[in-house]
């Protein structure tokens, strides 16, 4: 006799941009204002914020609530940035002549940004000071 196992509902989506063409560092620090905000309060956060790295940022958050809407049926007012990180790519190497016949290496830094958003709707009971954004 085989067993299955009961499966939980999975509560959180999430969205990966690769190569996004801008150091890590830079992205770390629009990263940093949003992680653990709610959807909305991101999204007013991201579109006054004056960095340039803000733009793909809004995208994929964006992205991960249409995820979450489609996949889960959720409400975007339930939406919770749970994990949002950065890690370093690959780097773009160009060569530029120079004098003398020379070349000069340009080094392009590329990053991967992840998006993890939580519907605390169906996990209230790991977050429970999100009760007040319910109302």
């Amino acid at each position: 006799m085989i067993r299955k196992r009961k499966r939980k509902p999975y509560t959180s989506v999430y969205a990966l941009g690769q190569y996004i063409r801008m150091s890590a560092h830079k992205a770390r620090r629009i990263i940093d204002q949003i992680r653990g905000r709610s959807y909305e309060e991101t999204l007013m956060i991201l579109e006054l914020m004056p960095y340039r790295a803000c733009y793909p940022i809004l995208k994929l958050v964006y992205s991960a609530a249409a995820n979450a809407n489609h996949n889960m049926g959720s409400n975007e007012a339930n939406l919770v940035i749970s994990k949002a990180e950065v890690n370093e790519g690959t780097t773009i190497k160009r060569l530029k002549p120079r004098a003398r016949g020379r070349s000069y290496l340009i080094k392009r830094p590329t990053c991967h940004i992840t998006i993890v958003l939580t519907d605390i709707s169906l996990e209230e009971y790991r977050y429970p000071y999100y009760k007040e954004y319910e109302e």
